[in-house]
């Protein structure tokens, strides 16, 4: 491989670079770089993304007790838009969550969503009805979600500038773990203390460990200046929108096989029920690898080839999901799935920032840029429930995930060829 990196345009100053978007820049002998106040930021860090990204990970157990119980007369794609609206307002909110923790309302911030999330559990423990369900699990859980995302993450810069990448691929793994811990609890409770105390406890947790994200986490400087969360002008950089659109397709790929991977497998060869009632936490597991591994991959070839590398295998990976009919063929398709979608998660932020020539407005940008990945994952669960319902079969499913995902890949190929152009051997 050529060892020529393509640098992005004029950059700020380095310790502008470093610094969090549209924040008052931290000179380098300035930032600790551990301490225990640091290393405290990155387990709250890894607690909010433990209730954010490991709440909306855990739907797929929700999706298959609510078809055979609570909504058993719903249909797939129905029940699917609850989960689908926790996704959405988890991305969407960071458009709201990032303006908000640069103007100093960190501590605010993140407590209402620790609230929200909370209170959007117990709600769901006295839901009987669908529109119950959708307001409380959908609607509430998902606000909570959105509050904690951008500031989990905003905040790391302010304590860590050597260790940064690693302090942010420990925060994100607390998804992983969410994703994992909830799904178990869930199926070991739920025949002990019916669906309502299970809820209820799911919300304690929450609550415990998201209050201790608030009580240790600490913002160490606010904005000089809160700009807009939504940067128009970057509609006329090529590179930009194609990215863009490569996330618009990955969203829409990427949750229906959580969404349906259980479902499938109790139809599809896995007759111990036990585990395939626990595949979605098998997946998460997974994905705890696959959202580490990537990072010696970008240092050696670039973001934007790790990001097609990635999202390619994980095509091929729901692609091959057609195959399956046996039980072990559905516990390797849940590791490989995970393993392969990890990347898609914890690549785009670092993808955005190398396609960015002025870091100042990377906060912006990334603000846009989950618009179109909010939109999709709203709507790629009920797509793919909707296709379920009417072909009375998952194929329609899987190629759905598969030619998405393809998709994504694509579109990062064309991201790439944007900024370099036919250009092989360049680590971009």
């Amino acid at each position: 491989m050529d060892e020529k990196r393509v640098e992005p345009g004029p950059q700020p100053p380095s310790d502008a670079a470093d610094a969090t978007p549209n924040q008052i820049p931290l000179p380098a002998d300035d930032v600790p770089d551990g301490g225990l106040a640091g290393w405290l930021q990155v387990v709250g860090g890894f607690a909010l993304f433990f209730n954010s990204w490991g709440i909306v990970n855990t739907f797929g157990v929700f999706q298959t007790y609510y078809k055979t119980n609570i909504l058993a007369d719903s249909t797939p794609d129905a029940i699917s838009w609850i989960g689908s609206l926790q996704s959405c307002l988890l991305l969407a909110g960071g458009i709201i969550s990032g303006p908000l923790f640069d103007a100093g309302w960190f501590k605010a911030t993140i407590s209402a969503g620790a609230f929200a999330i909370c209170f959007g559990f117990m709600m769901t423990s006295l839901a009987t009805q669908y529109w119950q369900i959708i307001l409380a699990q959908g609607l509430c859980i998902g606000l909570g979600t959105g509050c904690m995302v951008v500031p989990g993450l905003s905040v790391l810069p302010q304590y860590f500038l050597k260790k940064r990448a690693l302090v942010t691929g420990i925060v994100v793994c607390g998804s992983s773990f969410g994703g994992v811990i909830y799904p178990l609890i869930f199926q070991a409770l739920i025949d002990k203390v019916g669906f309502a105390w299970t809820t209820r406890v799911l919300g304690f947790i929450s609550l415990a460990t998201s209050s201790f994200a608030v009580a240790v986490m600490k913002q160490r400087v606010k904005a000089r200046k809160v700009r807009s969360p939504i940067d128009p002008t970057a509609f006329r950089e090529p590179a930009y929108v194609l990215y863009c659109i490569a996330m618009f397709f990955s969203n829409f790929g990427f949750f229906p096989p959580i969404f349906y991977l259980q479902t499938y497998a109790l139809s599809h060869g896995l007759t111990d029920t036990n585990i395939a009632l626990n595949l979605v936490a098998v997946l998460n597991a997974a994905s705890v690898l696959g959202r580490l591994a990537p990072s010696p991959a970008v240092s050696l070839i670039g973001p934007i080839n790790t990001m097609i590398t990635i999202t390619a295998m994980a095509s091929i990976v729901a692609f091959s999901w057609i195959a399956v009919q046996t039980g072990p063929g559905n516990i390797v398709f849940a590791i490989m799935y995970g393993f392969t979608s990890g990347g898609i998660v914890s690549l785009p932020a670092v993808v955005l920032a190398s396609i960015t020539e002025d870091l100042s407005f990377l906060g912006a940008r990334m603000g846009t840029s989950y618009v179109f990945s909010a939109a999709a994952a709203l709507c790629g669960p009920p797509v793919a429930g909707a296709i379920l319902d009417s072909t009375r079969g998952y194929l329609g499913v899987q190629l759905f995930a598969g030619f998405m995902l393809f998709g994504a890949a694509t579109f990062h190929a064309s991201t790439r060829f944007a900024r370099v152009g036919l250009k092989l051997l360049v680590n971009v």
